[in-house]
């Protein structure tokens, strides 16, 4: 009795799904490679992990507009604060990316505004953190690279990083798992048919 038996043909939809999952898997790379500059790599590279206390000084407006990112002047406004621990003063930062844009500025507005609202906006952000003045927080140094500047918070963090990395390995894994499912699928679809030929000759019985 002879076993032979067809290769069933895959049909469209399991092409379909096939190409869909290597879509995946090709986007998922493209998703690390992104992540991996801005998220991983500015982690690996960043030294601000030294958490100190923070009082905060004084806030002023500098009479010498910056540059902002080329396309006009902003007013910058400056916060000095003083570390408790080594009783010195550093220029205050929102976060590590703030420290490379302007390294004295604690807050600089929108670029492309008219000068009124620029001036309006800093006015704001400087009345309220006058009513905080002498108030104590935390902040983060990197007394190697930034001895002068402390920022308020840590815009790249480990966990941060390892939630950005979630997404593509999550679009890998199921990327993967499509094609395994279809795969199998077929190896079934193919092994069905073939025992079922095997318990036909091995009985002797035939429809």
């Amino acid at each position: 009795c002879s076993t032979r038996t067809q290769m069933p043909v895959s049909s469209v939809g399991e092409d379909r799904a096939i190409l869909l999952g290597f879509t995946m898997m090709a986007f998922s790379v493209l998703m690390f490679f992104v992540v991996g500059i801005t998220m991983v790599k500015p982690y690996v590279n960043s030294n601000w992990e030294n958490e100190a206390s923070c009082v905060l000084l004084q806030a002023v407006t500098l009479e010498k507009w910056v540059d902002c990112r080329g396309v006009s002047t902003v007013p910058c406004l400056r916060v000095t604060v003083n570390l408790t621990d080594s009783n010195e003063r550093a220029f205050l930062h929102f976060d590590e990316e703030s420290v490379l844009l302007a390294s004295e500025c604690f807050y600089i507005p929108k670029c492309q505004m008219e000068r009124t609202e620029l001036q309006d906006e800093v006015l704001k952000v400087k009345n309220s953190l006058d009513t905080q003045l002498g108030s104590t927080s935390s902040c983060f140094t990197d007394r190697a690279r930034h001895p002068r500047d402390v920022i308020l918070g840590r815009k790249y963090t480990f966990k941060k990083a390892l939630f950005a990395l979630l997404w593509p390995c999550l679009m890998l894994g199921g990327g993967a798992l499509l094609v395994g499912l279809v795969k199998l699928t077929q190896c079934l679809a193919h092994l069905c048919p073939e025992t079922f030929l095997r318990i036909q000759c091995a009985t002797g019985t035939y429809i």
